[in-house]
């Protein structure tokens, strides 16, 4: 699975610049030093300086459509504290990227429908890798689904809240980005009662059931390598053995 790509790099590289350029275009304390970058007469960067002579925001027109599309937060000695982003170039921010003390990403927010609700957040580690994304699929501004990344960006687990009652009902692990496993809650104990386990290209391959929810399978499936169901055990009497078997 490829992750997705941020700009933060890129910031970087244009703050980098642009405060270099500015140290021969500072403007008096508290005004706004306007700029054309590609001389085509219109003006597509704005750096604003605090009362106190400090650059607190700095605006870009990226695509040069007269809109501001990116706009860059400082705070201190010219330190990035918040980047934001119309990435459809629909007049309207839809992600923002948070830096924390050290001037490394935290956080990204992000609004995935473009419906002016942010509705992902994505956290990095000290390393600037992602390790988990929270998502809200149905917009009550609680996460119900949790992606949990490895030390090398690889999706390991999800976490699901499949009835938006905040409570995790379903659990995905995979293993090298591969489904391998699936337990569900279909009792709401908080507790897994159902196993599904995969093979190959997401084929099942296994699913057992705790039909009486004490913790332990007591009905069992099993499928061929094409994903097609070939016996039925069940522990009729929950002694931990079956002694009911039907081929398929």
């Amino acid at each position: 699975m490829n992750l997705h790509k941020f700009p933060f790099k890129f910031v970087r590289f244009l703050a980098t610049f642009y405060f270099i350029l500015f140290t021969f275009l500072v403007p008096a304390s508290g005004e706004t030093t306007k700029i054309d970058s590609n001389f085509d007469g219109k003006m597509d960067q704005w750096r604003h300086v605090s009362p106190e002579g400090k650059v607190f925001k700095v605006e870009y027109d990226t695509d040069f459509d007269e809109t501001i599309d990116q706009v860059e937060h400082y705070e201190g000695d010219k330190k990035m504290t918040r980047a934001e982003f119309d990435s459809n170039k629909d007049g309207q921010m839809d992600q923002v990227q948070h830096y924390g003390k050290s001037g490394k990403l935290e956080r990204v927010e992000k609004d995935s429908k473009h419906k002016g609700v942010y509705d992902s957040v994505e956290f990095f580690n000290e390393n600037e890798m992602i390790t988990r994304i929270e998502i809200d699929k149905n917009g009550d501004n609680h996460a119900d689904t949790f992606q949990h990344f490895d030390e090398n960006q690889k999706l390991k687990r999800i976490e699901h809240d499949t009835d938006y009652n905040r409570k995790t009902d379903r659990w995905d692990y995979f293993s090298n980005e591969k489904i391998m496993r699936v337990e569900f809650d279909t009792n709401s104990d908080l507790k897994p009662d159902q196993w599904q386990y995969f093979q190959g290209l997401n084929i099942i391959k296994r699913v057992e059931n705790d039909t009486n929810f004490d913790g332990k399978a007591d009905h069992w499936e099993y499928f061929n390598s094409s994903g097609k169901l070939t016996r039925r055990e069940s522990d009729r009497n929950f002694d931990g053995k079956p002694d009911l078997v039907q081929n398929q």
